[in-house]
């Protein structure tokens, strides 16, 4: 296994280097810069700020001076929050995603697992074709229309839950949590719902199954020690990227309910032209990918004893 770690591990640093070099060339052709200003400023003022961040060298120079500071992990400072570095930003913002991201994905693991079980136990019966619906509309309606309806009704209308945002006190409590963690995880549990009935659909009418109900064990016992561990493989593979999705926060939500969080952060860079910051939310994300797709394939051996490594 060590072997095999080791091989994902240098694999994964072309891969790492492929995504900076689109990253960086694709902000450095992109239209604007971060100083072009509404009121334009004198131009000798601007050469000095080009200059104090090294951006009046050519493009491969600026390309491998970056790479050069990566390598020593450093990301630089920001080009807009002239007072805070990258890693500064990343650090202030990743715990709140992380939060709320993770506490989305335990939610949508642990009801869609449920329901896709009882769906498929259930199969061709109201109860099947209530999951399916719900499976389907979590899927076609998007967290951008669910995450502002749920904040207008529940959270103004009628004031249950605060509507996002941090207590100037407490700063992310639990009831702040709350309506975002929701809206993160309903398409989640509409995934996790529908890839858990198709999965356990297949299992139960395995022969190892048949099997197992020869025995005499009881239904309880047949599903929850050897279908469920069975079923649920294929959902491994799957929440890899999806928790790192989640973990590197869900841009449109963290701007819904107004969390100050990685997604956020992008999504300011991205409009201001912040180059550091926008290349520093990229490496996070896809060395989140990276990783979190290693572990599940690990997860995957050591739930199915079939899968080894060489």
């Amino acid at each position: 296994m060590i072997g095999y770690i080791a091989r994902r591990i240098l694999v994964a640093i072309p891969t790492l280097l492929v995504i900076i070099t689109l990253a960086f060339f694709m902000m450095r052709f992109a239209p604007g810069g971060p100083f072009d200003l509404e009121r334009p400023m004198p131009e000798q003022t601007r050469q000095n700020l080009l200059a104090s961040y090294g951006m009046d060298q050519p493009v491969a120079k600026q390309y491998l001076d970056y790479l050069v500071d990566l390598a020593q992990f450093d990301l630089g400072p920001s080009l807009k929050f002239r007072d805070k570095s990258v890693s500064q930003i990343i650090a202030e913002g990743f715990p709140v995603s992380a939060t709320v991201g993770l506490l989305s994905m335990g939610l949508a693991v642990f009801i869609g697992t449920i329901l896709g079980s009882i769906a498929a136990l259930r199969q061709n019966t109201a109860v099947d074709y209530g999951v399916v619906g719900f499976a389907t509309v979590g899927i076609v309606i998007p967290p951008f229309v669910v995450g502002p309806i749920l904040a207008l009704v529940i959270g103004i209308y009628l004031g249950w839950l605060p509507s996002g945002g941090l207590d100037p006190r407490h700063g992310m409590t639990v009831e702040r949590m709350i309506l975002p963690v929701i809206t993160l995880a309903l398409p989640q549990i509409a995934i996790i719902s529908r890839l858990m009935r198709a999965s356990m659909i297949e299992v139960i009418r395995s022969n190892f199954i048949r099997t197992a109900r020869a025995k005499g064990l009881s239904p309880f016992a047949v599903i929850s020690r050897h279908a469920l561990r069975a079923a649920i493989l294929p959902l491994v593979s799957y929440l890899g990227p999806a928790t790192a999705a989640l973990l590197t926060g869900s841009i449109v939500i963290e701007q819904v309910f107004s969390l100050p969080g990685v997604g956020r952060q992008f999504v300011f860079a991205a409009l201001q032209r912040d180059y550091t910051v926008v290349m520093g939310v990229v490496i996070l994300y896809a060395g989140l990918i990276i990783a979190l797709n290693l572990v599940a394939d690990l997860l995957y051996a050591v739930l199915n004893p079939k899968v080894k490594f060489d």
